[in-house]
């Protein structure tokens, strides 16, 4: 357990850091689903739209610290080409 004034500190502010964090993995994770929740439906517009509004809080995280750049990119592309699919 953390001993010093400055390591007690470093614990409380790792504590509310990690509680932010999950909070906004979180959010992620819910934008996640409901695109892959459109693209097993089969409906295209709803897919899109799930989409549309999952990029930008993807792209958030990586603002954050919450996600690496390429990971959000990679999810982008691998919905955006799912989504373009259902189309096809």
């Amino acid at each position: 357990m953390a001993n010093t004034p400055q390591a007690k500190k470093r614990a409380r502010q790792n504590e509310k850091r990690f509680a932010i964090n999950k909070a906004r993995r979180s959010r992620i994770r819910t934008y996640l689903r409901k695109v892959e929740e459109a693209i097993a439906s089969g409906d295209q517009a709803a897919a899109t739209e799930a989409l549309r509004a999952a990029q930008p809080e993807l792209m958030r995280g990586v603002t954050r610290g919450v996600l690496h750049k390429n990971t959000a990119s990679r999810k982008v592309s691998r919905l955006s080409s799912r989504v373009k699919a259902l189309g096809a």
